[in-house]
C-alpha cells in the first residue's frame, strides 16, 4: 500500500457515496495499460498498483474526489479503457485510479460535430452518430474498448488519419471541459488552440469530463487487401496513390513476414507477398484496381465491413497501427516489441529497404499513411525482435543517424521522452493552474519537478 490506512479512510469518508473498491484483482485490473508491449515497460510498470479505484458518474461526483484528493495530497491517476500502450494510466505512486467510463453520455449530434462525456467508448459514440449519416474523424484501432477522453488525452493519430490529419490538427477537436484537483475545484472549458493544454498530456494536468469531436459524412469503406512482389513496391503504390489524391481512410503496408500473426486472412495474404491494407471510397474502386494493376499486383479480398464480418474476418482498421503489435504478442509473446518511426520527407522507399536489409530478421516492416499538417507523412511501426535494451537504443541510435528518421520513444513513460522530444512548457503552466499540489499522474512529465508544487 502507498498510501496509509488512515488517509485512505478519510477520503472514502469525504467522497461519501461516489463508488470506489480496494478489492485486489480489480486493482491489479485497472492500473495496468498495454505497456507490455515494450519490455522495458513491462520490467519497469508490472509492480505498480494504486490504492484504490474511484468509480465517479457524473461530473459533480468527479469534483467531490478531485476535492478530497487535493485536500489529502492524494496522487490521482486518470483511467478510460486502458488501451494506451506507454502506461499512461499506470500509477506510479499508487493513490487513486479515477475511472471515468460511467461518465459516457453521448450528450449533442449536429453536423460535423459530437459532444459527449469523456469516458464514452468510442465504438458506442461511432454507433450513436451513425444514425445522423456521420462517423468519427478518426480513430484508434482499439476503437471497440478505447474511450473518447483516454484518446485525446493519450493519443495522436489513427484510422483516418490518412484523410483528416493527426489529433491536434485542424478541427478535430475544438472543445473541451475539465476539472481542477484543488481543494475547491474549478471547471474549465477549453476552446480552439488552448485545447493544446491537455491534449496528449497523458491526464496529468486535468480531468476531462466531456469534449467535442470532429464527424464526417459516413461511408461504407470497402476493406481490401492488395498484394505485391516487394515491399518496395507496395510502398511505392501507397506512397504515389496518395500523391494523386486517391481517397483513402486508411492506408497501411505490411511485410510479408508479418503474414503468419493474422491467421484468419491466411487465405488472402501469404507469406510470399508483401500487403497493402486499405479502406476505399466505393467511387474511388475502380481508380484503385486500376492502380494496383499498373503496379503488377492483385487484390486479393475487396468487402463492406458487413460482408467482413459475415466471413468473420477482421476489418481492414484491425491489421495496422499498433493492432500488428499486438497480433504478433498475440502469437509470440515476449519475442516481439516495436518503434515508432517518422521518415524524413520526401519519402524514399529505397531507405526503407536498405533498412530490411541491414536488420534482415530482427525487424518486420510495418508502415501508415498519414496527413500532418495537410501534408501526407509516412509512418513506420515496425516490428523489433526483442534482445536487450542496449540491443533496441543502438536501432534507434542507428535510425535517427544514419537514415534521418525521427523516433518516438515507446520504451519511455514520460511525454516528452516519448512524443514531444521537448518539455512543453504551455502543458506545464497549465499544470500549475489546474494541479497545483502536482498530484496527476506523477512521474508522466519531466517538466514538473516537486519543487513547483503548492505547499
Amino acid at each position: 500500500m502507498s498510501v496509509s490506512a488512515e488517509k485512505l479512510a478519510a477520503f472514502k469518508a469525504a467522497i461519501g457515496e461516489v463508488p470506489c473498491s480496494d478489492e485486489a484483482r480489480l486493482l491489479e485490473a485497472k492500473s495496468k495499460d498495454y505497456y507490455w508491449y515494450s519490455p522495458i515497460l513491462k520490467d519497469l510498470l508490472d509492480h505498480r498498483a494504486a490504492d484504490l479505484v474511484v468509480t465517479p458518474r457524473t461530473e459533480a461526483e468527479v469534483m467531490t474526489v478531485a476535492a478530497a484528493a487535493a485536500r489529502l495530497r492524494l496522487p490521482v491517476t486518470v483511467r478510460g479503457g486502458g488501451t494506451g500502450n506507454y502506461g499512461q494510466c499506470v500509477p506510479m505512486e499508487g493513490g487513486i485510479i479515477l475511472e471515468m467510463t460511467k461518465l459516457d453520455r453521448v450528450i449533442d449530434i449536429g453536423p460535423g460535430r459530437v459532444i459527449c462525456e469523456a469516458g464514452a467508448r468510442m465504438e458506442r459514440v461511432e454507433t450513436a452518430v451513425g444514425a445522423s449519416g456521420q462517423m468519427l474523424s478518426m480513430f484508434p484501432s482499439t476503437k471497440r474498448f478505447a474511450t473518447m477522453g483516454g484518446f485525446v488525452s493519450g493519443g495522436s493519430g489513427g484510422i483516418g488519419s490518412l484523410r483528416n490529419g493527426m489529433l491536434r490538427d485542424g478541427e478535430n477537436i475544438t472543445w473541451l471541459r475539465m476539472v481542477t484537483v484543488e481543494e475547491v475545484p474549478r471547471v474549465i472549458e477549453l476552446r480552439g488552440a488552448d485545447i493544446m493544454k491537455v491534449q496528449h498530456a497523458y491526464g496529468t494536468n486535468g480531468i476531462i469530463t466531456a469534449l467535442d469531436y470532429a464527424l464526417v459524412p459516413a461511408t461504407d469503406w470497402v476493406h481490401t487487401i492488395a498484394l505485391f512482389d516487394g515491399y518496395d513496391s507496395a510502398l511505392r503504390f501507397a506512397a504515389d496513390a496518395q500523391a494523386a489524391g486517391l481517397d483513402a481512410y486508411l492506408m497501411t503496408v505490411v511485410e510479408g513476414r508479418i503474414a503468419p500473426f493474422y491467421k484468419r486472412l491466411a487465405e488472402y495474404f501469404p507469406v510470399d507477398k508483401d500487403a497493402v491494407f486499405s479502406m476505399i471510397a466505393p467511387d474511388a474502386m475502380d481508380d484503385f484496381n486500376a492502380r494496383v494493376a499498373a503496379m503488377g499486383g492483385t487484390v486479393s479480398l475487396s468487402g463492406t465491413l458487413h460482408d467482413l464480418e459475415a466471413q468473420r474476418l477482421p476489418p481492414a482498421w484491425e491489421c495496422g497501427w499498433n493492432h500488428t503489435t499486438l497480433q504478433a504478442l498475440k502469437h509470440e509473446p515476449g519475442v516481439w516489441s516495436y518503434l515508432q518511426v517518422a521518415y524524413p520527407s520526401p519519402f524514399d522507399p529505397g531507405l526503407v529497404m536498405a533498412q530490411i536489409a541491414r536488420y534482415g530478421d530482427e525487424v518486420l516492416m510495418h508502415h501508415e499513411m498519414a496527413r500532418l499538417h495537410s501534408e501526407v507523412q509516412i509512418f513506420a511501426l515496425p516490428l523489433v525482435r526483442w534482445t536487450s535494451r542496449d540491443r533496441m537504443y543502438q536501432i534507434i541510435a542507428e535510425m535517427e543517424r544514419l537514415d534521418g528518421c525521427t523516433i518516438y520513444d515507446p520504451h519511455v513513460i514520460t511525454i516528452e521522452d516519448g512524443g514531444m522530444k521537448e518539455i512543453d512548457t504551455t502543458q506545464i503552466d497549465f499544470k500549475r493552474e489546474a494541479d497545483p499540489h502536482g498530484l496527476m499522474n506523477p512521474g508522466k512529465t519531466r517538466g514538473w519537478t516537486p519543487d513547483m508544487a503548492k505547499a
